[in-house]
């Protein structure tokens, strides 16, 4: 599979809301031992105030800098946001008692840092980026781990707002969840779903033994009994909570997988009928074409043939080329059935009982159309409509309105002969051009077929805009 590039800049912010969010509930969970008012809030505010001056850089300015490229509003919106930034938090300082030369280079160290991860990105582009890899695996890997890095020497710059309880939060119990939980999806998850119970089993009892035989040893070490009631606090947590919440994110996630998977195929497989009927339809006019210039030849002198030969040529390129597109010009549509009708009436050119009658209004046909959708009902026509005995005619009427065309085709019916197929009644592509209608213009077509003892009429309209 071809690897993307991540959307660091989405990433970045998740990941500082989060760092932020556990460092301000932890403050306010460990605020109840501060007697001062005062210092329970600053504790509190000053990391606010610090996000909200990383949050104005990177998803405000910065991205306005990068549409815009105007130096001189990023310098004075940076330099703003930046006394912001220290107002707020030295107010928070203050209420705190902190000693005002530590506050100012607590403050400087952090906002030191932004630039310099923007520096190590920037590099990271330079070095990593396509052409000088081949893909973006070892770009993606390095933008992650530099994330991380920056996390940790902010957590450690910061330490006026941020207390033991974060480092352990974020680099001992979510790294432990995080392990806990590939370990449910290799191990137990996918055991337990192929049908291998007792190696799921033996996986799972396995993982709560060896943690409660842990934490013994802690406690036997400490000579603290109570130590063992957290090795059953987890084993319980992990039960009861993670396993079930990560079995339920796992079950989620391959529904969706296998919803994708599932238009996936039906998209692949609408593209390759949509092939097939182009190619069903395709040949049929070569062989109709070429028995009109073999008649020609026998009929008519080298001039007539010649012209044949040209217009069968912008047919055949026009099925080699513009037939394998999606849309075309309507106009080459339009030429396309202009140059079989004048190969048809070339062959049918004295047959005194045959009147056709055709008009063909260019006028107002502007836009593109999907290639091949009028022609199989004017060929229907002129292959059931005539009769080599019989009075035969056959009318044809294209006009095109504001951002639609419409064809009626009105040809006479004559008894079939007996060499034919019964399945060949319809004439053949107008049930796979049903098909590519309702394919490509669905709730934008209309077809109309109507038969009686002596006539068969079609209307056909299409909205194209």
């Amino acid at each position: 599979m071809k690897s993307r590039r991540f959307a660091f800049r989405e990433i970045e912010w998740w990941i500082a809301s989060f760092v932020f969010l556990v460092i301000v509930l932890t403050n306010i969970m460990d605020g109840i031992r501060y007697s001062q008012i005062e210092k329970f809030f600053g504790t509190v505010f000053m990391p606010i105030a610090v996000y909200l001056g990383f949050y104005a850089m990177h998803l405000v300015i910065i991205p306005k800098y990068l549409k815009d490229k105007k130096v001189l509003p990023l310098i004075l919106f940076s330099i703003l946001t930046a006394l912001l930034t220290m107002a707020l938090a030295g107010v928070c300082a203050a209420g705190m008692d902190i000693d005002p030369e530590k506050f100012f280079r607590f403050y400087f160290s952090v906002l030191a840092l932004y630039p310099g991860y923007l520096l190590t990105c920037i590099l990271l582009q330079k070095m990593l980026l396509p052409p000088a890899f081949k893909d973006y695996h070892l770009y993606n890997g390095a933008r992650l781990f530099t994330i991380v890095l920056f996390v940790t020497v902010f957590l450690v710059s910061a330490q006026l707002f941020v207390n033991v309880g974060v480092f352990v939060i974020l680099f001992m119990i979510i790294p432990g969840i995080v392990i806990f939980v590939i370990y449910n999806y290799y191990l137990l998850y996918r055991n337990k779903l192929t049908g291998n119970i007792k190696a799921y089993r033996w996986f799972l009892w396995g993982l709560m033994s060896i943690i409660i035989f842990i934490f013994l040893i802690i406690a036997l070490d400490e000579n603290v009994p109570e130590i063992m009631l957290i090795g059953v606090g987890v084993d319980l947590l992990l039960l009861f909570v993670i396993f079930p919440l990560s079995n339920l994110i796992f079950k989620k996630y391959e529904d969706y997988i296998g919803r994708i998977d599932d238009l996936s195929t039906q998209v692949n497989q609408s593209s390759a009928n949509l092939s097939f009927l182009r190619s069903q339809i395709n040949p049929h006019f070569l062989f109709n074409a070429l028995n009109t210039l073999y008649g020609a030849a026998l009929m008519e002198n080298a001039e007539k043939t010649s012209d044949g030969i040209q217009k069968l040529g912008d047919m055949m390129r026009f099925m080699l080329h513009e037939n394998q597109m999606d849309k075309i010009p309507l106009a080459r549509e339009i030429d396309y059935l202009k140059n079989y009708l004048d190969l048809q009436m070339l062959r049918f050119a004295k047959e005194d009982h045959l009147d056709v009658t055709i008009q063909l209004s260019e006028e107002h046909c502007k836009g593109d159309i999907a290639p091949m959708l009028l022609i199989p009902f004017v060929e229907n026509a002129f292959k059931h409509g005539i009769s080599t005995k019989n009075k035969s005619w056959i009318k044809i009427n294209l006009r095109c309105m504001q951002g639609s065309v419409h064809l009626d085709v009105v040809n006479s019916i004559h008894p079939k002969k007996t060499t034919e197929d019964p399945k060949d009644e319809s004439g053949i592509g107008l049930e796979n051009v049903k098909n590519r209608l309702a394919h490509s213009y669905p709730q934008k077509h209309s077809l109309t077929l109507v038969a009686n003892d002596s006539e068969h009429f079609v209307h056909l309209a299409i909205q194209l805009s």
